[in-house]
């Protein structure tokens, strides 16, 4: 579906846990992929340039784990920005889904790995208010990419 079932409350607290960890957008973003990494070895095959790297120090100090860490989070930052208008945050999850689905090839699981992750994190860091508030954006995000993935074929 095309509608976001977030309610304005559910945004706008979603939208203050976020903040907290995007603060640190490269090492957070960094600390996630690391723990995919290393929790789910397959997810490596995936990008060539860290398939060599075993160990979590190694990933944690790559320019390039860095890189991507920072990546992930600007455009799930990208994306909460947009709760509150369906088209626009479509507008950033629909390229994004079909690049991955397309040319990418990313087996569609790993979306739901990645973000589980992420709010694993949180509720590390911030508590387990912060993660049941962006829990709802989380499956939002799966949800749409899952759609998109249906949409490509998968």
């Amino acid at each position: 579906s095309s509608t976001m079932t977030l309610s304005e409350a559910e945004v706008q607290s979603a939208c203050g846990a976020w903040e907290k960890i995007y603060v640190d957008a490269e090492d957070n973003g960094t600390a996630v992929l690391v723990r995919m990494f290393t929790g789910h070895p397959d997810t490596k095959s995936y990008f060539t340039h860290f398939k060599g790297m075993d160990s979590a120090e190694e990933m944690k100090q790559s320019d390039q784990v860095r890189g991507h860490g920072k990546k992930v989070f600007s455009a799930i930052n990208d994306m909460v920005q947009h709760l509150d208008n369906s088209e626009a945050f479509l507008g950033i999850v629909t390229p994004l889904g079909k690049k991955h689905a397309t040319q990418l090839k990313i087996d569609p699981k790993n979306f739901r790995i990645i973000c589980n992750i992420i709010l694993q994190l949180m509720e590390e860091k911030f508590g387990g208010d912060s993660k049941a508030s962006f829990e709802k954006v989380t499956n939002e995000i799966c949800t749409h990419l899952n759609s998109i993935y249906k949409e490509e074929g998968w």
